[in-house]
């Protein structure tokens, strides 16, 4: 679950390919098979395919090292790298995360009313551990009530006190539940909702993953996209679009679908407006994943369309 807007993991930063406003370190991401690797010939390959430069990858996975978010085996082409997940587990968003939002989509996952509480007095003195106590709880999806509380309606206990632990802080960590919150004269869990979490900034999100996977299951339909090079063109095997583009596409969404998710606190719909744009969002993007899956498998000149494969036993099955 998420920061409040700046993202869970801040990895939007790193520079983008042309034309296509796609992260470098998101299409790393994008790349990561089930066990948990990157093939860094597979990813020069993608990148370049996608109007990137091999000294953007090289500078990506420097700092994705130096962060401590991968451990790299071998030197350029033939490297390896592999995912250090953090203390939470997260790959963020990670298969579960995402699972969790299809199944509150389909009202599989109903909220019990309980509001689970985290305060924390850590002294200044450990400010570093504070800190990261703090962006621990915003990258769950919960919110500052005030000062030194927070608040979520998921039962994460498990997960915070494990990073507690961790930092060395748990003793100045304090966890309770109620069904009984009251903010002022705020006492309506939607209008609680409302207050505590920038929904309007979330549910604008959504609409743009939304708008664009529309965009790209009318492009699958028969409508060639005009910036596609004819270079590119490389035996379409759905609509006339070519392999590249459905790459491209396909990045694309993986991109948008992050933006919208990473901030995402993944409230019960019992908390949200009606209707909430994160589930049509949701479902949209499925759509457009299981298309561009399908065509991909039965193009055997395509390139390895594998993004989201954390994902994808995540997503309800689609009628298209």
């Amino acid at each position: 679950m998420s920061t409040t807007t700046t993202g869970r993991t801040g990895d939007h930063d790193d520079a983008a390919g042309p034309a296509h406003g796609i992260p470098t370190r998101l299409l790393v991401h994008a790349l990561v098979r089930e066990d948990g690797t990157v093939d860094a010939g597979e990813l020069y390959t993608v990148a370049g395919i996608l109007g990137m430069t091999d000294q953007q990858v090289r500078l990506c996975l420097k700092r994705l090292v130096a962060e401590g978010r991968f451990t790299q085996d071998g030197r350029g082409r033939r490297a390896t790298l592999r995912a250090v997940a953090d203390v939470t587990g997260a790959l963020a968003p990670d298969a579960a995360y995402v699972r969790h939002a299809y199944r509150q989509d389909q009202g599989l996952a109903p909220w019990d009313g309980t509001w689970h509480l985290f305060a924390f007095a850590v002294p200044e003195s450990r400010r570093a551990a504070r800190d990261a106590l703090r962006e621990a709880l915003l990258h769950l999806g919960a919110a500052p009530v005030q000062s030194g509380l927070y608040v979520t309606a998921h039962p994460v206990e498990a997960l915070v006190e494990a990073q507690a632990r961790h930092l060395g802080v748990l003793d100045s960590l304090t966890l309770l539940t109620s069904t009984d919150l009251r903010l002022g004269d705020l006492t309506d869990p939607p209008a609680l909702a409302a207050r505590l979490w920038p929904l309007e900034e979330i549910a604008a999100r959504h609409d743009r993953l939304a708008a664009l996977a529309e965009a790209r299951l009318a492009e699958l339909d028969g409508e060639r996209h005009p910036d596609a090079p004819a270079a590119a063109r490389v035996s379409g095997a759905d609509g006339g679009v070519p392999a590249a583009r459905r790459l491209t596409m396909a990045v694309e969404l993986a991109a948008a679908f992050t933006r919208a998710m990473e901030p995402d606190p993944l409230l019960p719909p019992e908390l949200l407006p009606r209707p909430w744009p994160g589930a049509r969002a949701r479902r949209l993007a499925a759509a457009c994943w299981t298309r561009l899956r399908e065509a991909g498998r039965h193009d055997l000149e395509a390139p390895d369309l594998r993004l989201f494969r954390l994902y994808e036993d995540a997503f309800p099955p689609t009628d298209g």
